[in-house]
């Protein structure tokens, strides 16, 4: 199918519900590369990297987030695939 890179914005209450540690298992665990971050607005931001299948399944998954997490808007913006990372890690 082909690499691909979205870069999204997940609103609504994401914070302080382990998000991204979520994120980040889920993100492992379909073998995409990139990075998590909380944003200053309450809001969590991603890059994700790998097969546009895995990608995809990963930015469903954010449309609902782990337990407690009440998502209530996803923005998906699609990059040109860049293959800069060897890892998913939570960034500050």
């Amino acid at each position: 199918m082909g690499k691909v890179r979205a870069h999204v914005i997940i609103e609504g209450r994401v914070q302080g519900v382990f998000f991204r540690a979520h994120t980040q298992d889920e993100a492992r665990r379909r073998n995409v590369m990139g990075w998590v971050k909380n944003r200053y607005d309450g809001g969590v931001e991603a890059v994700f990297e790998g097969e546009k299948e895995d990608v995809q399944s990963l930015i469903e998954w954010c449309h609902v987030g782990p337990p407690y997490a009440r998502v209530t808007n996803v923005k998906v913006e699609w990059e040109d695939y860049l293959g800069e990372f060897s890892d998913f890690s939570i960034t500050y």
